[in-house]
C-alpha cells in the first residue's frame, strides 16, 4: 500500500543520503549491481547519435517534422521506404552524410 505524504516525510527524515550514495558506489565497485534497464537503441536513434545531430538538424535533413523523427526515435511509429534506408546509410556511413552536407554548406 503506498504511503500518504506524512509517513514519506517521515521515512525520509531518517535516511542518511550521503551513506546511501557512498555505500551505493561502494556496490558498483564491488560489482554488486542491483537492477540493470537496458534501453533498446532505434535506427533512428543509432543514426542520429553516430552523426552527432540534434533531433531537430537531423529531422530537417531527412525533411520530416522534429515530431515525426522524435516517434521515430522513441519507437512509437517506424519511419517508411526512403527514410529507412537513409537512416541505414547514416548509421553504416555517417562520414558519407557529412560528406554531403559540407557539399551543401
Amino acid at each position: 500500500m503506498p504511503m500518504n505524504e506524512r509517513e514519506l516525510q517521515a521515512r525520509d527524515s531518517l535516511r542518511d543520503i550521503g551513506a546511501e550514495l557512498l555505500q551505493s558506489i561502494r556496490d558498483v565497485k564491488a560489482g554488486k549491481v542491483g537492477r540493470v534497464n537496458l534501453v533498446k537503441t532505434t535506427s533512428a536513434a543509432e543514426a542520429r547519435q553516430r552523426l552527432g545531430l540534434s533531433q531537430s538538424q537531423f529531422a530537417k535533413l531527412l525533411g520530416v517534422s522534429v515530431r515525426t523523427f522524435q516517434d521515430w526515435e522513441q519507437g512509437r511509429r517506424e519511419p517508411s521506404g526512403a527514410a529507412r534506408t537513409l537512416l541505414r546509410v547514416a548509421a553504416l556511413r555517417p562520414d558519407a552524410i557529412h560528406e554531403v552536407l559540407a557539399g551543401h554548406g
